[in-house]
């Protein structure tokens, strides 16, 4: 891109955006600044100092755990959830076909495999009926174990993925959890400060995941973190993020090891943006409110849905697009509001499809590619401004055909 053009559109989502509306960017507007300047001052700056351990205590808390792992992404979070859960190599994991591809790519981190399960049609989450019917149907249990009936494998863990920042139906998947001897791993990177039926998502499986990615709900740049009520898990958790150091003085390491904990300036940032959290979800919600009153008329624009069991923090607003009855489908749309200067961003392409995933098993995906097709996310950065979202608002209904009947 031109340095001298101000209109032209980044391909990366939340990049710097002159002149225009981003998808979502952060938001630091609290004690970052003073918080960061104390690490330098006292050069507390690596993967050791007193933020990392606070930022920790108030992720515990604030998804209503005893314990919190803080690591360098969501991605390192999800690869030692998985080895700490005890996912073993060609073990099989049940985990979501609609999601960015990370947690998928930590199954294979691991050696064990995915299969993919579709997404439901009204809130767009894991299906977990859809779940259990595999359970019951296509697995059999022998010698104290679930095995898949078509590849032979053990099915060790489920693994949903709360998108959009909505929660997964959690209830039917622990209770076949608990009735086929599985573990539940929450992939919560995308939904922190959001509830299923009033409990924190991240506490309701045996152990979960956060991401602090920049443009997440609250950001440390990058970042992760692992959370669970198992004192021993958290134990292992942080010695294998810590290159598994059995004598540090030594340089004795009995493991394989990684190099995956958060530095003390990024914590430092992220308990900034932890003190802001409540006021990050009311903005996101408050903007979802708007958008779902601007665009409630428009034929062929379907808002999300907030299920009754649900608190949904809206981390990205997205609507579906009917082509037929919009005048035109989600990509011609993104093309027209990126010549409005304006970013949006379609929904994930279902991984069971990808070349690296296309072997693996996918159980009735079939909502799926349906929600990709037509999902388009619209800019929704914690406190964007209300003009913004009118002005997204308006250029969505100009392009809609028969505009003249709106």
């Amino acid at each position: 891109m031109n340095a001298t053009d101000r209109t032209a559109i980044p391909s990366e989502p939340g990049a710097p955006l002159p002149d225009g509306i981003p998808l979502a960017v952060p938001a630091l507007r609290g004690n970052e600044w003073r918080y960061v300047k104390e690490c330098l001052d006292t050069n507390w700056v690596s993967s050791v100092g007193p933020f990392v351990e606070r930022f920790e205590r108030m992720a515990a808390q604030r998804v209503d755990v005893q314990h919190a792992v803080a690591t360098v992404n969501g991605t390192a979070a999800l690869h030692v959830a998985l080895l700490v859960a005890g996912v073993q190599p060609d073990d099989e994991v049940l985990v979501s076909a609609l999601t960015f591809i990370a947690p998928v790519n930590a199954i294979r981190y691991v050696g064990a495999w995915p299969v993919f399960i579709d997404a439901e049609p009204d809130f767009w989450q894991m299906d977990a009926q859809k779940a259990v019917e595999f359970l019951e149907r296509e697995c059999r249990w022998r010698d104290g174990a679930l095995w898949n009936r078509t590849s032979g494998r053990r099915v060790r863990a489920i693994l949903p993925v709360h998108i959009l920042g909505h929660p997964c139906d959690m209830d039917p998947l622990l209770e076949a959890a608990r009735q086929y001897d599985l573990t539940v791993i929450e992939d919560a990177t995308e939904g922190l400060g959001a509830r299923y039926r009033d409990r924190p998502i991240g506490s309701l499986g045996d152990i979960a995941c956060l991401s602090f990615n920049g443009n997440k709900i609250i950001t440390t740049g990058g970042g992760g973190m692992i959370v669970t009520d198992r004192e021993d898990w958290a134990r292992r958790a942080r010695y294998l993020t810590t290159q598994a150091k059995d004598d540090p003085l030594e340089y004795i390491h009995n493991e394989i090891g990684y190099n995956y904990r958060l530095t003390n300036v990024l914590a430092a940032i992220g308990v900034a943006q932890m003190e802001q959290l409540d006021d990050c979800i009311a903005s996101k919600r408050r903007t979802a409110r708007i958008y779902s009153e601007r665009l409630a008329d428009i034929p062929g624009i379907t808002p999300p849905r907030q299920a009754d069991w649900a608190f949904s923090t809206f981390w990205l607003y997205t609507v579906l697009v009917d082509e037929v009855q919009y005048g035109m489908g989600s990509r011609t749309l993104l093309r027209r509001l990126e010549d409005a200067s304006i970013q949006s961003r379609p929904l994930w392409h279902p991984i069971h499809s990808l070349p690296p995933y296309r072997g693996c098993q996918a159980y009735r995906v079939e909502v799926a590619d349906r929600l990709y097709a037509q999902g388009l996310s619209l800019p929704c950065s914690v406190g964007i401004p209300d003009e913004q979202v009118e002005r997204v608002s308006a250029a969505m209904r100009t392009s809609a055909k028969n505009t003249t009947a709106l």
